[in-house]
């Protein structure tokens, strides 16, 4: 008997929850698979929507996984500076079938060598920065090359988890786990996105980012620096 599909979920200080935890449920529907949610130590972890998360296991104990999937947030800088985990994620990376983020994680596996030459999505604030680590940006809510799948911000998270249930269960699979979350969206506002929001809502989301994380943009382009990237 085939050993259950392994999806390793990098965990990490102040990721964004829902990156982690919209595909998190999403794939848990896939069926003979095991998810592991993994972080340094087995200790809480805390997200940046102020509740932590508890870890499975840690980097010590997965060595591979046939899914890697890497979330976003504003700790994102903060582990692209952190050679434990980045060796961790590069390894991993090199041996799982399916290489995967959502939102800013894109930003970690290209800083870690996985998305030279590939098409990635990434936040609409950050999807500028994936040319730093080769990868071409692509603005849409999932993007698949080969066998790198990553998704836009944080609520497409559950398209890309759709989408990767898809392609390896097929469609009528991938149709039911939606039916089953009632994944029927309608949003109360169009402003989801910076093609369709005010501009006014636009530049106030940025600043507010800018308050939160003033040299974020800058500290990338230095890591990218340090990583080897030119």
């Amino acid at each position: 008997m085939s050993e259950p599909l392994h999806i390793a979920f990098l965990l990490f200080p102040n990721v964004t929850q829902l990156d982690l935890t919209a595909p998190a449920q999403v794939l848990s529907r896939l069926g003979d698979a095991r998810l592991d949610l993994v972080w340094k130590t087995r200790d809480p972890v805390m997200t940046d929507a102020g509740f932590a998360i508890l870890p499975t296991a840690t980097l010590a104990e997965v060595s591979r996984a046939d899914i890697l999937c890497v979330p976003g947030g504003f700790g994102v800088n903060d582990v692209i500076a952190d050679n434990e985990v980045m060796a961790w994620v590069a390894a991993v990376g090199a041996s799982a079938a399916w290489v995967t983020s959502v939102c800013t994680g894109s930003l970690i596996l290209g800083a870690a060598g996985l998305l030279r030459g590939y098409r990635a999505g990434c936040h609409w604030a950050q999807r500028d920065m994936l040319p730093l680590f080769g990868a071409e940006p692509v603005a849409e809510r999932v993007v698949v090359d080969r066998n790198r799948v990553t998704g836009g911000g944080v609520t497409a998270g559950i398209d890309f988890a759709l989408t990767l249930t898809g392609i390896l269960r097929g469609e009528a699979h991938a149709k039911a786990v939606q039916l089953s979350l009632e994944y029927d969206p309608a949003p109360p506002f169009d402003s989801g996105s910076p093609d369709k929001a005010d501009p006014a809502i636009v530049a106030a989301v940025r600043r507010r980012t800018a308050q939160l994380a003033p040299t974020r943009d800058d500290d990338l382009r230095a890591l990218a620096v340090r990583r080897g990237f030119s």
